[in-house]
């Protein structure tokens, strides 16, 4: 059964990164010739992606949802506060160390050891996720703590070193990806199973709203004692090959890389696991084994998947962006272009199917997965169109992001709250592995070939990547608000209609009989 429905997962994710790959080519051909051996590279990469991101969901289906589930429903059942904050901030920590994502991020980022810099973020995201179980169990308002945590973001950017304020809301999106969304995305829905009231299901979203601001906030206080002043960035190395035998080592000599990180990121969710079953015994013989196997494909998906992207896309990517930023004729054609590819790239990252499943299921059907990532792309294109237009004309990044989160937290106030969770979910789990190996290298290339400040410009990328699916999604759920008010205004008028039809035959006056 677990191969038909790996081959299932295996063709949703070739249609999912066919697009962008003949975009990707398109592009070399047309506008910016690639070296050959570059292009192979990156059919490698393809193909990789395609393999591992099929491994990688149907593993997290297997094990990673139902581990977060049963520890947020085992946690919320103990009724001990204190219990479930120390469980729920190691918890948080451990997941975010164990994120590729960011390691990614700490190695692009100058200035701060990356382990100082990962532990920051870890426990910025650790903290912020006991916030969000809490909130779930007391019934607090999402737009409420979103406002509160929000302005003060906001106005801790005035202490901050501005030349690091993009990489800091840049930590904020990376932290939720392949490993740490499906787990908090089903913690969510664990905590909130528990509860038998109406918001209880509005309430199973937010999770990952709020664990991407803690990372924020964390970062920034950060800089403020490492002060990275005059910090550069490396400029991404593009490997130079000239046969398939040098497109083969490449990808040997990335693999144990890769294998190392994923383990070592499995080994401490995994310990977890280990010490949760033997204290609850939640899980039976039969569910045990479905997890194991569940556990092995997520570690098989995300080694071949990450393998694929940061040696097949990050070259790729940094040659499109370079080339087309250094031709004046070029570079303002990179604007719709980054818009396409934007709008279908989305699809390629493998937590963005976890929430559109889940999106679906807990709303029965309201909210589909086609409706959902349909905004999640249009978002996409729209983030890729303004950061390309950011690095043109040296807009800091904050000109943006204020307005844009003002504009979605005010529409909290007019959106079913419902959407307002997997709105603000959205934004961090669209910003995975493909924003940070691939488009983030192709801003640092844009930047590059443009000559503008890379630690001012390139990053910026992911923030902006995980702000607009904010307003997106709300105003899907405005018009999904409007058409359910006119769709029960209508049935509210054939239900007087019948009820008058009704009076007439029970008002025997009115009646004529014939025959």
């Amino acid at each position: 059964m677990n191969n038909s429905i790996l081959r299932g997962k295996i063709n949703e994710a070739f249609s999912s990164v066919l697009p962008v790959s003949v975009i990707v080519l398109l592009v070399s051909v047309i506008f910016t010739p690639i070296p050959s051996g570059t292009v192979l590279m990156f059919l490698v990469g393809a193909a990789l992606l395609i393999v591992g991101m099929g491994f990688f969901t149907l593993g997290a289906d297997m094990a990673m949802m139902p581990l977060g589930e049963g520890i947020g429903s085992s946690l919320t059942k103990s009724h001990n506060v204190f219990l479930i904050v120390v469980v729920t901030l190691i918890m948080g920590t451990v997941i975010t160390i164990a994120e590729p994502d960011l390691t990614v991020l700490a190695d692009q980022t100058p200035g701060i050891p990356d382990m100082t810099l990962i532990f920051t973020v870890a426990i910025g995201v650790g903290i912020f996720l006991v916030i969000a179980i809490l909130r779930t169990l007391f019934k607090i308002r999402l737009s409420i703590l979103l406002i509160i945590f929000y302005v003060g973001t906001f106005l801790l950017v005035y202490w901050a070193p501005q030349n690091f304020v993009p990489v800091a809301f840049d930590s904020g999106g990376v932290t939720t990806g392949p490993i740490t969304v499906p787990f908090i995305l089903a913690l969510g829905a664990g905590v909130a199973s528990l509860r038998s009231d109406k918001d209880s299901q509005n309430d199973s979203f937010g999770m990952v709203a709020l664990c991407s601001i803690g990372p924020i906030i964390a970062v920034m206080i950060l800089g403020m004692f490492f002060n990275p002043q005059g910090a550069t960035v490396e400029s991404t190395v593009v490997h130079t090959v000239e046969t398939s035998r040098d497109v083969v080592v490449a990808f040997a000599e990335d693999f144990p890389v890769s294998f190392r990180e994923v383990i070592q990121a499995l080994a401490a969710i995994f310990g977890f696991f280990l010490v949760f079953q033997l204290i609850s015994r939640r899980f039976k013989k039969h569910q045990l084994g479905r997890m194991l196997i569940g556990f092995l494909y997520t570690a098989i998906g995300l080694v071949v998947f990450l393998t694929g992207v940061e040696v097949g896309f990050i070259p790729v990517g940094h040659l499109i962006g370079f080339q087309m930023a250094a031709l004046p004729s070029m570079k303002w054609l990179l604007v719709p272009i980054s818009m396409v590819i934007g709008y279908f790239i989305v699809n390629a990252e493998p937590a963005v199917h976890v929430l559109n499943k889940q999106v679906e299921d807990i709303t029965a059907g309201a909210i589909t997965q086609k409706l959902m990532l349909r905004g999640l792309s249009i978002g996409m294109a729209i983030a890729l169109g303004l950061t390309i237009v950011r690095i043109f004309l040296a807009i800091p990044i904050l000109y943006i992001l204020i307005p844009g989160y003002a504009i979605a937290i005010i529409l909290t106030f007019f959106v079913p709250k419902i959407f307002t969770g997997v709105a603000f979910d959205s934004g961090g789990v669209c910003s995975g592995p493909m924003t940070s190996t691939f488009l983030l290298p192709l801003a640092k290339g844009v930047t590059e070939g443009h000559g503008g400040d890379m630690m001012k410009d390139a990053f910026g990328m992911v923030a902006m990547v995980a702000m607009t699916p904010l307003v997106v999604i709300q105003i899907i759920g405005l018009v999904y608000a409007a058409k359910l008010r006119k769709s029960k205004a209508a049935e509210a008028a054939e239900a007087e209609k019948l009820a008058g039809i009704a009076r007439d035959i029970t008002n025997f006056d009115k009646v004529e009989l014939y025959g």
